[in-house]
């Protein structure tokens, strides 16, 4: 489209009329307030922000700071991890140390204990119907042997006496060779000398 007057396209317009017509806004526009309030009531704001400020947000803040270092504990507990202690001195050091250990902590309550089951049998913590929280196996209740494996563990139990026996026998031939070798030896130096 060209401007008639001109015939120039209207884009191509000078920029002096661009900036006219920002001064001729600026020139109108109302003065600006730096607040809904005035005076006292200004004032009154003022202060409860500022209190606001110094009282309420820290607290929120800590709280929040808090809250967030502990997770790592609260979700071991939920995963009956067996390793629960260890976390929670983690996630104190955490808060003395400003965080710089909460990763791990998150890292270790979310992780699955593999050289504990391999240690224990087991991954998960084993509660107590007491309440308490035991981290071993709950003692096995004694099984009555049917007469054949009775037969077998006497069996057993005389073959490790015989064993026993053979065992002592060999000790004992072992050490009369000893003492024949040491005399033996004895002899050939009183003897040649």
């Amino acid at each position: 489209m060209q401007s008639i007057a001109s015939g120039r396209p209207a884009s191509m317009r000078p920029p002096v009329v661009a900036l006219g017509t920002f001064l001729a806004c600026l020139l109108l526009a109302p003065p600006a307030h730096a607040s809904l309030f005035e005076g006292k009531t200004l004032d009154t704001v003022a202060n409860v922000i500022a209190w606001i400020a110094i009282i309420i947000v820290p607290v929120v803040l800590l709280g929040a700071f808090w809250w967030v270092h502990i997770m790592p504990e609260k979700i071991a507990e939920e995963r009956h991890h067996p390793q629960l202690p260890a976390i929670k001195v983690l996630c104190l050091l955490s808060l003395v140390f400003g965080g710089m250990l909460w990763p791990i902590a998150w890292i270790w309550a979310y992780s699955k204990p593999v050289l504990y089951q391999l240690a224990y049998g087991r991954d998960k913590e084993v509660e107590d119907p007491g309440g308490a929280v035991s981290l071993h196996a709950a003692p096995l209740e004694p099984v009555e042997t049917p007469p054949a494996a009775a037969a077998a563990i006497v069996s057993e139990a005389e073959d490790v006496a015989a064993l026993k026996q053979r065992v002592a026998s060999l000790e004992m031939q072992l050490a009369a060779a000893s003492a024949q070798a040491a005399g033996r030896a004895r002899g050939a130096e009183t003897g040649g000398a």
